[in-house]
């Protein structure tokens, strides 16, 4: 590993030819070569709980000015690291397999004492969330470009990237003419960039999820039990207990779905590394693909297929999410209505969920891990406006006692 001079720019000028307005990073080895390029635009939201027992939602947009320290190149594995604003980080591992690099993981830190961003959050940690983006099967000596949108989610954050361009190998210090580019710029025609969220001083606004989307319009759903087993004579491998809406757009046109448990017929399957459950009701068909890494499981893939009102059959799939993440082990469970923006034209809303994919004993829940709108913050409330109110108390004291001495000071000069 080599030691390394990091410059950060406030504005790109691509991968030589493909201009841009996003955080800029060029990162050079101990010969001052140029390692790593990179020019990215990210937009985060992040729910959060404030001193109020309220579940806020922030967001903001890596800015373009950038520190790059922590930054580093390998042979084999790079780092890309931004730390930007009151203690935020935002990192993207890259790993080199023959003449073909991939992105495999993005690490977001947050801290939520940053009072510009989150305003009377309860808590003042530092939190991270580990994601798996889809940038995949990029060439050496290529550069990575996608100016598509990929949104990737977790419980309380959501990343947008866009207008992305990357090369995270480069030959002797000179960056690609050539581009690998992303298969969403390839089968879409170009579209206008997203709607720009204001920078690191901005504003939050009230939400009960972790995205927003048009207002429900159905009753709550009726809540299903799920279970896989791996033959007749065995105890379920898989247990998912839920309440479950989509929510679908296209053009203007908005329209929801639930789905009925007691129309619905269930398959998928278990294994040591991924799990499956397939859900197929008269309405829709929706799988859902967890993933297990031997310590955590999550949600990484949804796929949707659906008859809408109007005739056309709808099909929607994101294979990048980190959803319902716990332990293996234990069980993932949120009771509270849930909202996920899967793509741009598909929402999911679940309720009363409780789910195991893996490691399943004697065919029940195992401890549940639960999400953070379910954690009971309350009791923090009180305590605050006691000592708030301690506060107060003791500053009129000490005002009163002040003003009478000064009152008596004035007496005896008379």
């Amino acid at each position: 590993m080599f030691p390394y001079v990091v410059f950060a720019l406030l504005f790109a000028f691509g991968c030589v030819t493909h201009p841009s307005h996003g955080a800029e990073v060029k990162v050079k080895d101990k010969d001052d070569k140029l390692c790593l390029y990179a020019n990215v635009m990210v937009n985060f939201s992040v729910s959060y709980m404030t001193s109020e027992n309220k579940t806020e939602l922030a967001e903001f947009e890596l800015p373009s000015e950038v520190m790059s320290s922590g930054s580093k190149c390998d042979k084999t594995s790079s780092t890309l690291n931004l730390n930007f604003g009151a203690g935020h980080s935002w990192s993207i591992n890259f790993t080199l397999d023959g003449n073909v690099y991939q992105a495999d993981s993005i690490t977001f830190s947050y801290n939520l004492n940053d009072s510009s961003i989150f305003p009377k959050s309860v808590l003042t940690d530092t939190l991270s969330v580990n994601m798996r983006p889809q940038i995949t099967d990029i060439s050496m000596n290529t550069c990575y470009s996608c100016k598509s949108e990929e949104t990737i989610q977790s419980d309380s954050v959501n990343q947008t990237l866009w207008n992305v361009l990357i090369e995270a190998f480069i030959s002797n210090g000179t960056q690609s003419e050539n581009l690998t580019t992303c298969s969403a710029d390839l089968n879409t025609t170009p579209t206008a960039s997203p709607t720009t969220v204001a920078p690191v001083t901005n504003t939050t606004t009230s939400t009960h999820a972790p995205t927003t989307s048009p207002a429900p319009t159905l009753p709550t759903p009726t809540t299903g039990r799920f279970t896989i087993k791996p033959d007749e004579n065995s105890t379920a491998c898989l247990l998912a207990n839920f309440a479950l809406r989509i929510g679908v757009k296209q053009g203007e046109k908005y329209q929801e779905i639930n789905l009925d448990p007691n129309m619905t017929t269930v398959s998928g399957s278990c294994g040591v590394n991924t799990s499956e459950l397939v859900l197929v009701s008269n309405a829709m068909t929706i799988a859902l693909t967890f993933v297990n890494d031997t310590k955590k499981f999550r949600l990484q893939a949804v796929n949707v297929t659906a008859s809408l009102s109007s005739g056309v059959v709808f099909s929607e799939a994101n294979s990048s999410l980190t959803l319902w993440e716990a332990a293996v082990g234990s069980s993932y469970m949120c009771n509270k209505e849930q909202n996920y923006t899967i793509t741009s034209q598909l929402n999911l809303f679940t309720f009363n969920l409780q789910v195991q994919p893996f490691a399943v004993k004697k065919g029940v829940f195992s401890t549940a891990e639960e999400c953070f709108l379910d954690s009971d913050l309350s009791f923090l409330v009180p305590i605050a406006v006691g000592v708030a109110l301690s506060f107060l108390i003791v500053l009129v004291l000490l005002s009163y006692l002040i003003g009478r001495r000064k009152s008596r000071t004035g007496y005896q000069s008379v």
